[in-house]
């Protein structure tokens, strides 16, 4: 019988053969990278079946996992999460291709200027490195972050969650094989196949072996990074989601972007979490639009006193009543079927509360006013600031960067969606005729006498 080998061991011996293989990646050339990722979309998608057999195993195994603790709704939950359709492999194998058809961020030169004395300084494009990603999200996530980092020139060192297992191990070895198939080399990515959560645990204290950190994923897990990450973290999709209507707003255009906000995919982490509205509009804004998040789409309210005033007649007729909001709720990243709602006097009270309320991940207005929505986006600190528009457009594929493998609410390295210019970072590049560091240690010119000696 085999023994195998201690968690931190196993972690130690891969990311030291990664960074064999991770010196050669910021090599490849670009048309090779774009037709290995095209070849990946492809084969996913000719074995669509073979790889929906796959996860009927976790779905099955997930099934019998709840069967045993007697919970039939958490189950049919967890199936329903777990559960990959042809649509899923579509998305997937479409993203693939979109990604292939970008420029490759390699080798691109940023900016270029000559000094005065002649020196030509470029800024240069060049990979991270080495990137960890701890996921607990589905199968797209798994192969968006292995495609950004192979078109960025990265390694990227996967652990996904376990209950997935199967259908990460179809994906992964028909996506691998497409992609030797076209040049890339062996090891150019690794998903790990060991179950334990220490394997997470030692690959966030691996600060000598990985350049970055990648999280996607919730709260807790957020939570255990932040405490055990010894390598600087580039992305953790944390932080608050703020929608705030402006007396000039649209009203009905601004109840659209509220219900897709929050509802589109009420998981996400730039769904929305608080709702601010100005109070002279409140009453024409509040009533319907509660109503309906309530009885359409099952979204529990929390809300501050006035809300709650003006709602009270609710529950009196047949209505399910709102929730009196916590300051525990302005505070809370939601991911799920609730949303707080706070009337605020103007655009001032506003902008304070989301101020007091940090991080702020995406924040939106609606407003017709002009100089109101300058002084938003001047004014509020966040990855990303939206006028007029839903908060859920706040993602690479949204903003043209094909897609992303998370969004930083973080001051360092970048805000917003992490793609592939943000994968990488930036090296000076100096061309010269001799030029030296003044002042030079000698007065005159040097000249070496063995130097100059001819053979």
């Amino acid at each position: 019988m085999a023994i195998e080998v201690p968690v931190r061991l196993y972690i130690d011996k891969l990311l030291k053969d990664c960074r064999k293989v991770s010196d050669d990646l910021p090599l490849l050339p670009g048309p090779m990278k774009s037709k290995a990722l095209r070849a990946m979309g492809d084969r996913l998608a000719a074995d669509a079946p073979a790889i929906l057999a796959e996860n009927a195993k976790d779905v099955e195994a997930i099934g019998k996992s709840f069967e045993a603790a007697g919970s039939k709704d958490r189950m049919k939950t967890a199936v329903a999460r777990l559960r990959l359709t042809g649509d899923h492999i579509k998305v997937i194998v479409e993203r693939l291709h979109v990604l292939a058809d970008l420029p490759d961020p390699v080798g691109a030169v940023t900016a270029r200027h000559e000094r005065p004395d002649g020196l030509q300084v470029s800024r240069v494009r060049v990979p991270i490195g080495v990137i960890g990603v701890i996921s607990e999200q589905s199968p797209l996530v798994t192969v968006e972050s292995i495609a950004l980092c192979l078109k960025s020139g990265n390694l990227c060192v996967f652990r996904g969650a376990p209950e997935w297992k199967w259908t990460h191990q179809a994906i992964d070895a028909r996506c691998r094989e497409a992609a030797t198939e076209h040049g890339i080399p062996v090891g150019a990515w690794v998903l790990i196949d060991r179950q334990e959560k220490e394997v997470a645990l030692e690959l966030m204290r691996s600060g000598k072996g990985l350049e970055a950190l990648i999280v996607r994923g919730g709260v807790g897990l957020r939570k255990v990074v932040a405490e055990h990450a010894k390598v600087p973290v580039l992305c953790d999709d944390g932080g608050l989601t703020h929608l705030y209507i402006d007396e000039d707003a649209d009203i009905p255009m601004a109840q659209n972007l509220v219900i897709n906000s929050k509802i589109q995919q009420v998981g996400a982490s730039n769904a929305l979490d608080t709702l601010l509205v100005q109070q002279v509009i409140a009453r024409q804004v509040l009533p319907p639009l509660i109503n309906r998040l309530l009885d359409q789409f099952k979204v529990e309210v929390h809300a501050c006193p006035k809300t709650v005033a003006l709602m009270g007649q609710m529950a009196m007729t047949g209505h399910t009543a709102i929730v009196p909001a916590t300051e525990t709720d302005w505070q809370t990243q939601f991911t799920g079927p609730m949303l707080a709602i706070k009337m605020v006097e103007d655009l001032d009270e506003a902008l304070t509360h989301i101020a007091a309320h940090r991080p702020c991940l995406t924040a939106g207005i609606a407003t017709n006013r002009y100089e109101s929505a300058m002084r938003f986006t001047r004014e509020v600190d966040a990855s990303a600031v939206l006028v007029n528009a839903s908060t859920r457009l706040h993602a690479g594929e949204s903003f043209g960067m094909g897609s992303d493998v998370g969004l930083s609410a973080g001051n360092l390295h970048a805000k917003g969606p992490i793609g592939l210019e943000q994968l990488t970072c930036e090296k000076y590049v100096a061309f010269g005729l001799g030029q030296l560091r003044l002042p030079h240690p000698v007065p005159d010119t040097y000249f070496d006498a063995i130097m100059l000696k001819r053979p």
